[in-house]
């Protein structure tokens, strides 16, 4: 045993790798033979030989190790010229016939193999050392260092001191200050700062955990690239994507293509946004849509804050509830889930969906609250409501300050100066209730408080009814009987079967019950009446034909939906500043490391 060792020292003397060794472990061998060859003379003569060699060598190695210690302290932090050579610092060495190019290296009694190159740190159990290739293959607890921040671990590695790139296998962790990776096969590119797997890859930061399988990593700017089926899992939530890009020291996840972001409270999808995974916010850019509660908000821009269970949405804004059969459209909106609120500005409008008939809702300002089966619509300044109706006599309109829609009643409060035109009749007051059907979605009966006042328009003037208040039924959606409650008043153009004016009616009553038909007044009944006249059409005083009161106001009356923004000026649309597409991950189709003077082997024997 004792002359193999001796002869395999004499034969590496002469190879070029072996400046490059560290004088410890040759005579650490040295005292191995002395502890068993003391006593002996040829031992005396052989140690006297070699050492004289020995001492020679070792001022070329002190000469060659200052030099290389001086590069690495300049280093550190990174690669720099590709003139340094891989140097072997500890481990115990020797040669074997099968691989005649290589020095093996392996563990000793004084701890694992240390190779060094240019800033990088390298241990493990056993090494193959391709000096003249200035390669390296490691096996066996392999841990790589680059300065403080890079640390990489797995079952087997390779490294090529001349291209700088590092290759590991087996249960690799790549580790940095923010976050973790680990792969079943990895590689790292020194000279430009970057490790890419293909097969498969997870990463651990302080809250998520990312896997895919591919990967790209760029260590300066501490940045992810993944691609093919990309999945964030978060104790609160979930992500999916085909592409995203996450940076470990923020937390920003960038997210492009048919993305979704799950939680058991509400799911996202956009083709390009951003979340940060710390602080639990995102925007999204493209087809983005919130769905949460029964309710789905669309934007070409979304902003999300799950810790504040907050959305906002900007231009071409859509809100679908379901539980409600309710639209709501705008530019802008914000949406507190917390509270059940919405609020919509910029061209909003409410459209609550019905099978026979919808009822459109507009007003500077929209508020939507309430859980679904309690939704309540608030509408402030310039507010508008419009019914198409399935026939012209059908159609309904209104005009006021401020609307309420209770959708739990079937109520809608009109309020500020409000106007509703139902059929021919134009009808006033101080505040305006509508209350539907909720069974079979039709109009039921209206109520006027304070100051009701009554118009139709006549070929001759206006047919007027006012009283402090109103109350009509409806039938089929049209207006069908008015009951005019305390103080009434009327002026009513009669006329026969032929629509011939007859007379001019001009009454006074308590009460009084008014019956129409194809939208004209065709019957009226007093209650407590006041002595009154019908006159003939000549002789109707003039000053006599306005009721205190009147105001026409035909001119705002709505014909069609786009009435409901008519005489309305919008703020532009902002423009949205989009998320920029990412460079195409692009990754070697083939293994760097290897070239053909050195094709990596399989496996290597463990020397035990």
């Amino acid at each position: 045993m004792c002359q193999l060792k001796l002869s395999l020292l004499v034969q590496t003397e002469s190879r070029p790798f072996c400046g490059n060794l560290q004088i410890s472990p040759y005579f650490r061998h040295l005292m191995w033979l002395k502890k068993y060859y003391l006593s002996s003379f040829w031992f005396l003569v052989f140690f006297l030989g070699l050492t004289a060699h020995g001492l020679a060598q070792t001022q070329t190695d002190q000469g060659q190790s200052d030099q290389t210690k001086a590069t690495r302290s300049d280093s550190s932090m990174g690669p720099s010229k590709k003139s340094n050579l891989v140097r072997v610092t500890s481990g115990y060495f020797e040669k074997k016939p099968e691989f005649p190019e290589a020095v093996i290296y392996s563990r000793d009694a004084n701890g694992p193999v240390h190779i060094v190159h240019d800033g990088v740190d390298m241990w493990c159990d056993q090494a193959l050392v391709y000096f003249k290739e200035n390669f390296v293959k490691a096996f066996g607890k392999v841990l790589i260092k680059q300065g403080d921040t890079i640390e990489m671990r797995s079952a087997y590695g390779e490294y090529n001191g001349n291209t700088s790139l590092a290759f590991a296998a087996g249960e690799v962790t790549l580790k940095e200050p923010a976050s973790s990776l680990e792969a079943d096969t990895l590689y790292f590119d020194r000279e430009k700062q970057q490790a890419y797997y293909r097969s498969g890859g997870t990463v651990r930061d302080t809250s998520s955990v990312l896997t895919s399988k591919v990967g790209k990593l760029f260590t300066e700017s501490k940045k992810y690239e993944f691609s093919d089926d990309v999945l964030i899992e978060n104790p609160e939530y979930t992500v999916h994507s085909p592409r995203l890009d996450f940076f470990s020291e923020s937390g920003l996840a960038y997210l492009y293509g048919a993305s979704r972001i799950e939680s058991p409270s509400s799911t996202i999808y956009c083709e390009r946004g951003y979340y940060n995974t710390r602080s639990n916010r995102g925007h999204f850019v493209k087809n983005s849509r919130v769905d949460y509660n029964q309710r789905i908000l669309f934007g070409d821009s979304i902003y999300f804050d799950r810790t504040r269970s907050f959305a906002s949405a900007t231009n071409n804004i859509k809100l679908i509830d379901s539980a409600n059969q309710m639209v709501v459209r705008g530019h802008y909106a914000e949406v507190f889930k917390a509270q059940d609120s919405v609020y919509i500005t910029n061209r909003a409008v409410a459209i609550s969906v019905q099978e026979q008939d919808s009822i459109y809702i507009h007003a500077d300002t929209l508020r939507v609250t309430g859980p679904p089966e309690q939704r309540v619509i608030r509408g402030f300044y310039g507010a508008r409501m419009f019914k198409p109706g399935r026939t012209l006599a059908e159609r309904t309109s209104g005009r006021c300050d401020s609307i309420i829609v209770i959708q739990e009643h079937g109520l809608t409060k009109m309020l500020g100066r409000p106007v509703l035109w139902t059929g021919d009749q134009q009808i006033t007051g101080d505040t305006i209730h509508l209350i539907q059907d909720k069974i079979n979605q039709e109009l039921d009966s209206l109520k006027v408080f304070d100051n009701a006042f009554m118009i139709q328009e006549d070929i001759e003037g206006y047919n007027q009814v006012k009283g402090a208040q109103l109350i009509g039924r409806f039938t089929q959606n049209k207006l069908d009987t008015i009951d005019v409650i305390k103080n009434s008043q009327v002026v009513y153009y009669s006329r026969d079967d032929q629509q011939k004016l007859v007379g001019i009616n001009n009454t006074v009553a308590s009460s009084m019950q008014l019956y129409i038909k194809a939208q004209k007044i065709r019957g009226i009944r007093f209650i407590n009446k006041v002595p009154g006249k019908v006159y003939p059409p000549s002789e109707f005083p003039e000053n006599a034909r306005i009721l205190p009161g009147f105001i026409w106001r035909g001119e705002e009356r709505l014909f069609f939906k786009d009435d409901l923004f008519s005489g309305k000026t919008f703020p532009p649309l902002k423009p949205i500043r989009g998320i920029e597409l990412p460079q195409e991950l692009i990754l070697p189709d083939h293994d760097p490391i290897q070239n053909s003077s050195n094709p990596t082997d399989p496996s290597v024997e463990q020397d035990k």
